[in-house]
C-alpha cells in the first residue's frame, strides 16, 4: 500500500439529519465546527445534514414536502444588501 495515502484526521464523527432528528456515528475526515455529546457521554465532531437515508423518499418510501419558498426567501434576505442583489429601477 502507498505511504501517506489516507488522511491523518480520520476519526469518529456524528452525522445528524435535522429533518428527522436522527443521528449516527461513523469514521470520517469531514471538516466540522460543531461538537455533540453522544450516547456514550463522549464529545464528538458534528456534521449537520438536511437529508440522509433516514429521511430521503427513496429509502423511506414516503414523499416529504420541502419548504423551497422559505429557503428562497431566506437566501434573498441574506444577500439583499450584497453587490449581487437585484437593483430596483
Amino acid at each position: 500500500m502507498k505511504k501517506d495515502l489516507h488522511p491523518g484526521n480520520y476519526r469518529l464523527v456524528v452525522f445528524k439529519d435535522f429533518s428527522v432528528d436522527e443521528a449516527f456515528i461513523t469514521r470520517s475526515c469531514a471538516p466540522t465546527r460543531d461538537t455533540i455529546v453522544w450516547e456514550d457521554g463522549k464529545e464528538y465532531p458534528l456534521v449537520k445534514m438536511e437529508i440522509s437515508s433516514m429521511s430521503h423518499p427513496f429509502f423511506t418510501g414516503k414523499m416529504k414536502f420541502v419548504d423551497t419558498a422559505g429557503r428562497i426567501d431566506k437566501f434573498n434576505k441574506k444577500f439583499a444588501n450584497s453587490r449581487f442583489a437585484k437593483k430596483e429601477d
